[in-house]
């Protein structure tokens, strides 16, 4: 018999074991039972193949038609060809090797029905139309039989597909989880008996089974739902018992005060805030004011004034005699946030300045590049507690970066940062947590995952303020060259208006300066992306006459800065940048975003770059320009980025396109994932009532005493990595 911790040799053999190890990643029992199918076949229904598409990885079910063996013309070797069909088309399986050597024939003969995995490819014999073929498939022959009921059982079978590797078969598979499954004991069930009940939930055993081997759809759906279930609660247990350790953490509150810095702000404000920003503010103001940490997302779209309200929480706790830290991840952003909090201050960030006003603080900067003498002052403000609010990069992690009393912590674009980064900053409180507000646009998959989940309080700002422009985006793909000379026209009209204009590559172009966090892994038989110093030379001949900054992360700062200051003051036309100035640069006079090589950035660079436009009364226009072929998912993805400047759809876009990422872990996208069967996109409801099923269970049973397989479950789950991610998270 065999248990779940069970190591897969001693149940399957050093051979098939060791197979499943390299080629999956799989060790014990448990591992091999949660490598769940894809998907499933019916044996009585036919897949189409005249949908297919080249570099699909698919599994299809289809009739030898044709056997057929060729020697090679250029080389001594020998391909053997089968034909197969489905009766809506027809697919090539070409296996090559020496005669003699590949002998699939003897399995497949006409009439011979199977099931067939591999990538479609295309090929064009010299005379004749292209042919679509599996090279060296997987296969696995389906027997039919003669008798009337077994053929009908035969028909109705449902065959699990599980995914595999090129070395490791199909059929591997489906026979080691049916060795595993004969020999399977299990403890008693991890789940609550009355949960279970309330729930119409079936028991493990029975869930593995359907899982694996159903005998119905019915069955399937109800071990889908068991299994889904059981990653859900567990998840939501575990996140429920760090919630009720982070509610016993101590923070010092900060309530809002009357007549202090923030009141004088808000009396100055030459606009009004939106509903949305007074709404979200409360519910910050409330988080600041008890005595555990507030750990809070706030999600706005590009250019929905999270700033404003970031900086209405940090003038609170400044309030409270405490001070705030605005974490950015580039020194352009760090600067931008710098000149935009005092230009908002005014005479209230100049304490103990000539012209100051009475209630005034001061407004620190700290960056890499700063020289000794500046560095030295902002040091001091920050560690003597004269500088209330100070902002800076990755510099205000250093160990020599001390606070007088660090009471609130915002992290900008929170995901161009990791863990141990952001828990380096909160732990420079003299006792307690400081709050967090962490900001974002478009969150990427797991901070997708971990608000669902409800690891995050939420607020959204889906309201604009009054005066911002729509932006229309459109794609400027390669088969309509004459979109991308009318992208060049375009410049030039809207640069005779007095109107700016920004171009963004995905590299610098240099071999020592390459920007490569920005640029999407090339594709196999693609050129290399564009650099901005590749493109300057070019741009120079077609926008003649305009005057073109460049600017990139390997300038030195004050070049940088004096760029962006040209920009900003309209002594420049054009900006041809890389991403620095994905996040934070807000010029409203820049009307249109050219982005080289569109299909090389992500959803979320995409949606941040598109924001940089459109900051004014002036609309907005995005330009995406790619080499990417039509029908493919880069194409698909740039479609759907333009059709649309809901930053939480274009998150639920990329949440489709990378997963979840691991729920209780650092890993960022889903080839790690603890979610097997759960779908953020489909399970929402799941997760809910598991999420309150866990809550209340963790309040009455918060060590689970009383729920010792439950216990076990959840400690193998929390490795000591996961565990001490969640203690810093």
């Amino acid at each position: 018999m065999a248990n779940l911790d069970e190591p897969l040799r001693d149940v399957l053999g050093d051979k098939t074991a060791k197979a499943l190890d390299k080629g999956l990643d799989l060790r014990t029992v448990g591992d091999l039972l949660h490598h769940y199918p894809r998907r499933y076949a019916h044996r009585g229904e036919l897949t189409q193949l005249s949908g297919l598409e080249d570099g699909e990885h698919v599994t299809v079910m289809a009739e030898v038609v044709k056997v057929q063996g060729r020697s090679l013309n250029r080389s001594p070797g020998y391909v053997l060809e089968i034909t197969v069909t489905d009766g809506t088309g027809e697919l090539k399986l070409s296996f090559f090797g020496r005669k003699g050597s590949y002998r699939p024939e003897k399995d497949l003969s006409p009439g011979t029905r199977g099931l067939f995995a591999g990538k479609i490819s295309t090929y064009r014999p010299r005379s004749g139309r292209p042919v679509r073929q599996l090279a060296h498939p997987q296969y696995k022959v389906v027997h039919e039989t003669t008798a009337e009921e077994a053929a009908q059982e035969w028909a109705d079978e449902i065959i699990p597909i599980y995914p595999s590797t090129k070395t490791l078969p199909i059929e591997t598979i489906g026979t080691s989880v049916g060795m595993v499954l004969d020999q399977l004991t299990l403890p008693a069930d991890p789940m609550p008996g009355a949960l279970l009940r309330r729930r119409t939930l079936i028991g493990l055993r029975e869930a593995y089974e359907g899982i694996h081997r159903p005998r119905s759809w019915d069955e399937l759906g109800r071990a889908k739902a068991r299994l889904k279930w059981d990653e859900a609660f567990v998840v939501q247990v575990a996140l429920a018992q760090r919630r009720l350790a982070a509610a016993a953490l101590p923070a010092t509150p900060r309530p809002p005060s009357f007549g202090g810095l923030l009141a004088e702000f808000d009396a100055r404000l030459p606009f009004e805030l939106t509903k949305g920003q007074r709404q979200v503010g409360d519910e910050i103001a409330a988080d600041l004011a008890v005595e555990h940490p507030m750990h809070r997302l706030l999600q706005g779209d590009v250019g929905a004034g999270k700033t404003v309200v970031a900086l209405r929480a940090m003038l609170q706790v400044v309030d409270g005699g405490g001070q705030a830290a605005l974490l950015a991840p580039t020194e352009v952003l760090a600067q931008q946030h710098y000149r935009s909090i005092t230009g908002m201050l005014g005479d209230l960030a100049e304490a103990g300045q000539i012209g100051g006003a009475e209630n005034a603080t001061r407004v620190a900067l700290l960056t890499g590049s700063l020289g000794a003498k500046a560095r030295k002052a902002a040091l001091l403000d920050a560690a003597s507690g004269a500088a209330g609010i100070v902002v800076g990069t990755h510099a205000l992690l250093q160990e020599t970066v001390q606070f007088a009393d660090l009471g609130l912590v915002v992290v900008d674009e929170q995901h161009r940062f990791g863990v141990e980064q952001r828990d380096a900053l909160r732990e420079k409180t003299g006792g307690g947590r400081p709050h967090v507000l962490v900001m974002t646009a478009t969150p990427i998959p797991r901070t997708v995952a971990m608000t669902v989940f409800g690891d995050l309080e939420t607020s959204v700002l889906g309201q604009l303020p009054a005066g911002r422009s729509e932006i229309q985006t459109h794609v400027v793909p390669p088969e309509k060259p004459a979109f991308l000379a009318r992208t060049w026209e375009r410049i030039k009209e809207e640069a005779a208006q007095g109107r700016q204009i920004y171009i963004v590559c995905p590299r610098i172009g240099e071999q020592e300066g390459d920007e490569g966090d920005a640029v999407a892994a090339d594709e196999e038989g693609r050129r290399s992306p564009l650099g901005i110093m590749e493109v300057l030379p070019k741009l120079e001949e077609l926008l003649d006459g305009l005057r073109i900054g460049v600017l990139h992360g390997k300038l030195h700062p004050d070049e940088k800065d004096s760029v962006m200051r040209r920009f900003t003051d309209r002594d420049l036309d054009v900006l041809l940048a890389t991403t620095v100035i994905e996040v934070g640069v807000d010029v409203p006079n820049a009307t249109v975003m050219v982005i080289m090589d569109a299909d090389r950035f992500g959803v979320s660079q995409l949606h941040q770059l598109r924001g940089r436009v459109g900051r004014g009364t002036l609309p907005g226009l995005c330009l995406l320009v790619t080499d990417a072929e039509p029908g493919g998912k880069s194409r698909e993805r740039l479609a759907a980025v333009a059709s649309t400047t809901d930053g939480f759809a274009l998150s639920r876009l990329d949440l489709e396109q990378r997963r979840e990422g691991d729920v209780l872990g650092a890993a960022q996208a889903g080839r790690t994932s603890s979610l097997r069967l759960l779908t953020l996109q489909k399970d929402e409801d799941v997760i809910r009532d598991a999420r309150d099923e866990a809550t209340a269970l963790v309040e009455s049973d918060p060590d689970l005493a009383d729920h010792p397989g439950l216990a076990t479950v959840l400690a193998s789950l929390l490795d000591e990595e996961r565990a001490d991610f969640l203690e810093k998270t």
